[in-house]
């Protein structure tokens, strides 16, 4: 699966700080400091629908992160999964009476639109799960003949008490957990698990689904956690910087998945610093495909809304807030984009070096995007008050919003 174009980023002056960042299994800040590579797995989309507002406000997310360890002059190997077999994609070309794959297809291709239109960074590797299954299957047969995993009726589960980690990333109760996972498509309700939070690893083929060869499994197909599983293993290995997606994946997703992976390996933990972005809702409601209470990026784009207000109106949340989406976040939003590029049209202007370090600094500071904005505004204020004689200014705070934010002015 090929992921989208690259926007070109601009090269700054000096050097960029390192990222200190919330990590959710730690509940403290971190300072991430890779070696000449960093390394970063983020979550995909399961692609029955179009890009809303909650899915960019995510990747936005972890597109700073990729700018602000890009302006270190480090390497960036950023790896996305696209869950393009799956339960809600099933029920929903059922409902549409089409094509599952035809449906994945699509709205994966719509998703590549946003995502360029946004001037989010791809990763480097975008791998289907699909696709992914000759690697998924040897995994499930490791669990299964270690003892870490059981058959239930032809479909294969993972013991959770086969990890002594099991919890380390949310901290959450046995409780908390058995209610997520009912809510987040577990099933631990279901007769005969040895314990109502083991996930599934194998479904067996079910008729009238997809499935393929499983090898020893039987034929079916793989489970939500492994997937993610099996990519990020096969092309970051263990330890990697940065475990990234929505804070509704802390659980079961993420703790899933690190269980699955320590004790395939038999190293702790799977990522140095799980991230989450916060929600966005509309209407007093997390936005949700399960409710439809959605914005979609790629109607505002066909109603004329510059993407690159979209991204400010992104930015100007931080990144693990629950926050609303509202009109008047889009008109402040365009009003603002209106005053940067307005200011940065001029052929002059005040020195412009502060600044960027100020942006720099907001951004390595658990990614507050909010500060970074506030900064450029008061640089904007002053052009706009008594301008100045620098030349070059315009020009360099210009290249620091499109390096730094992803946004062209």
């Amino acid at each position: 699966m090929h992921a989208w174009p690259a926007s070109e980023v601009p090269a700054l002056p000096g050097q960029g700080r390192d990222l200190r960042i919330h990590d959710t299994a730690t509940g403290d800040q971190v300072t991430l400091a890779p070696g000449p590579v960093a390394r970063i797995y983020v979550c995909g989309i399961t692609p029955y629908d179009a890009t809303h507002m909650g899915h960019a406000a995510t990747y936005n997310a972890f597109d700073l992160v990729q700018r602000v360890w890009l302006d270190t002059k480090r390497q960036v190997h950023y790896v996305q999964n696209v869950t393009d077999v799956d339960d809600p994609l099933l029920e929903r070309a059922q409902r549409d009476g089409i094509d599952w794959s035809g449906l994945a297809e699509r709205e994966t291709a719509l998703f590549r639109e946003d995502m360029t239109a946004l001037r989010m960074l791809p990763p480097k590797h975008y791998v289907g799960a699909v696709e992914a299954i000759p690697g998924i299957v040897p995994l499930v047969e490791r669990l299964r003949d270690a003892g870490a995993a059981y058959e239930l009726d032809g479909d294969i589960y993972f013991s959770v008490e086969a990890d002594p980690h099991f919890g380390s990333v949310s901290h959450l109760d046995a409780a908390a957990m058995r209610l997520l996972s009912a809510e987040r498509g577990g099933d631990p309700d279901r007769p005969g698990k040895k314990n109502p939070l083991d996930p599934m690893l194998w479904m067996a083929a079910r008729e009238g689904e997809p499935s393929w060869d499983g090898g020893s499994l039987g034929r079916g197909r793989p489970g939500w956690h492994i997937e993610c599983v099996a990519i990020a293993l096969d092309h970051l290995g263990m330890g990697f910087d940065v475990q990234g997606g929505g804070s509704d994946l802390v659980f079961p997703h993420h703790e899933m998945g690190a269980s699955h992976a320590q004790v395939l390996t038999g190293e702790f933990p799977m990522a140095k610093a799980y991230v989450h972005a916060g929600m966005v809702a509309l209407d007093g409601e997390k936005m949700s495909k399960s409710k439809g209470n959605l914005v979609f990026v790629s109607r505002l784009r066909r109603d004329g809304v510059d993407p690159a207000a979209i991204r400010l109106a992104l930015h100007s949340h931080h990144y693990r807030s629950d926050w609303e989406w509202t009109d008047q976040v889009l008109r402040d939003a365009e009003e603002r984009l209106g005053r940067w590029r307005a200011a940065v049209s001029r052929p002059d202007g005040p020195p412009a070096e502060a600044l960027v370090e100020e942006v720099r600094e907001a951004l390595a500071n658990d990614l507050d995007a909010p500060a970074a904005l506030a900064a450029v505004d008061r640089w904007a204020a002053l052009q706009q008050e008594r301008g100045g004689t620098d030349e070059a200014a315009p020009g360099v705070v210009s290249r620091a919003v499109d390096a730094l934010l992803g946004v062209a002015l």
